[in-house]
């Protein structure tokens, strides 16, 4: 598996939807995003490749995706942001280890909805996850 982390598996939908719960204010929200980024490991310099990283972000951000002999799909990524990290984070939660045909069947941005993240988010970090989003669905595309 490349860029293991560990998002959707010991972090997962539930554990977050725990650890924001409780949160009413965007700022304690913020801090969670911030610390969710920290949970998030490094992409190593070999897979910070040009056909990885997205644009329409703020900050570079970097994301991959394999399928793994299991059929299910596994994700990886990396942001210069903390912010925009910490998105990539819940992003990967969601998506970790379904089928292609999960993913596109559904939306890659549901869980930020559950967890009341993205009505608080400027436009063009917004922006941002939408480009996540659809790259999310693209990997899941050509898996499909």
């Amino acid at each position: 598996m490349t860029a293991p982390h560990p998002f959707g598996h010991t972090l997962t939908a539930a554990t977050l939807q725990a650890r924001f719960a409780p949160l009413r204010s965007w700022e304690d929200r913020y801090r969670q995003l911030i610390l969710l980024a920290r949970e998030l490991p490094p992409l190593e310099e070999t897979l910070r490749q040009p056909e990885l990283e997205l644009s329409g972000c703020e900050n570079r951000v970097w994301l991959g995706g394999e399928l793994l002999p299991d059929g299910t799909l596994h994700f990886y990524g990396d942001s210069e942001g903390r912010i925009v990290k910490g998105l990539l984070a819940i992003l990967l939660t969601g998506a970790e280890g379904k089928r292609p045909q999960e993913i596109l069947a559904g939306d890659p941005l549901a869980l930020f909805n559950q967890l009341n993240i993205r009505d608080q988010l400027s436009a063009s970090r917004a922006s941002g996850l939408d480009a996540l989003a659809q790259s999310i669905l693209r990997i899941a595309a050509r898996y499909a």
